[in-house]
């Protein structure tokens, strides 16, 4: 297999309490009712935009204590500043969308999901992954390619009809490492730069997306979440040994 370049990995192992607590903030760690249905300058950055091709992408992850996003490049100011540790204590990171050299295009962690803004390339540490997750929502399964290689393949649980998962290009944002492996979270939990499109907050959280395992293998093929995308913890496992923070996570269905 290809190995990518992968920017500076931080697994989030925090305390029993401050862990249970941030996890619950993301949406799909408690099920919903179970459903019965189963089964150059300018120019973009490689990979981006939703082509799934083999080009590596850019991962960006911020150096200092925070970043300044801008609505537009060029001297505009700032439309707001990001602070770097996120929520869950790790090193806040990108997916670029488009390289301009000096201000690079980002895909950012907030709603609506899809937005996107303009950093400074000297506040950043820039690099590469050619992996990527493609999740089907309607046919309840997930692939990881590395370049045009597919090297991974699972069943899925996704939203419920209620609280359904929002198709769209994410990214992985976090890793962390739930205090109880045998609990609702599985061994695992990636959070994805998108949030629920039906639910505002959930569990005093804002509502994000995430991708982590389970403890219930039987909830897989079906719709049982509050949005999040629940995979094996053979799965997450892997997952969490191979793809980086800011891999690009892209959900159709």
């Amino acid at each position: 297999m290809r190995r990518s370049t992968p920017p500076r990995r931080t697994t989030g192992a925090l305390p029993s309490l401050a862990a249970a607590a941030a996890l619950a903030a993301l949406t799909a760690c408690s099920s919903a009712p179970a459903s019965e249905d189963a089964p150059g300058a300018g120019e973009p950055a490689a990979g981006a935009g939703g082509d799934a091709g083999a080009e590596a992408v850019e991962i960006a992850t911020v150096v200092g204590g925070e970043v300044d996003v801008h609505a537009e490049k060029e001297g505009a100011e700032a439309s707001q500043t990001l602070t770097s540790p996120n929520d869950f204590g790790v090193d806040r990171t990108f997916l670029v969308e488009r390289n301009e050299g000096e201000w690079l295009e980002v895909l950012l962690p907030v709603r609506p999901n899809g937005s996107t803004g303009w950093i400074r390339s000297d506040e950043v540490e820039l690099s590469t992954t050619e992996f990527r997750v493609e999740i089907d929502t309607e046919a309840f399964e997930f692939t990881v390619h590395d370049g045009e290689e597919e090297v991974r393949a699972g069943v899925i649980g996704t939203g419920a009809n209620e609280t359904p998962t929002p198709p769209g290009r994410y990214y992985f944002t976090e890793l962390l490492r739930p205090p109880d492996p045998d609990g609702d979270y599985g061994v695992y939990a990636f959070g994805l730069s998108g949030f629920s499109e039906t639910l505002e907050t959930f569990a005093g959280g804002p509502g994000q997306l995430a991708v982590h395992g389970t403890n219930d293998e039987e909830a897989l093929g079906r719709q049982v979440s509050h949005g999040c995308i629940r995979v094996s913890n053979d799965d997450v496992t892997w997952m969490a040994e191979n793809l980086p923070i800011g891999t690009p996570v892209e959900i159709s269905g």
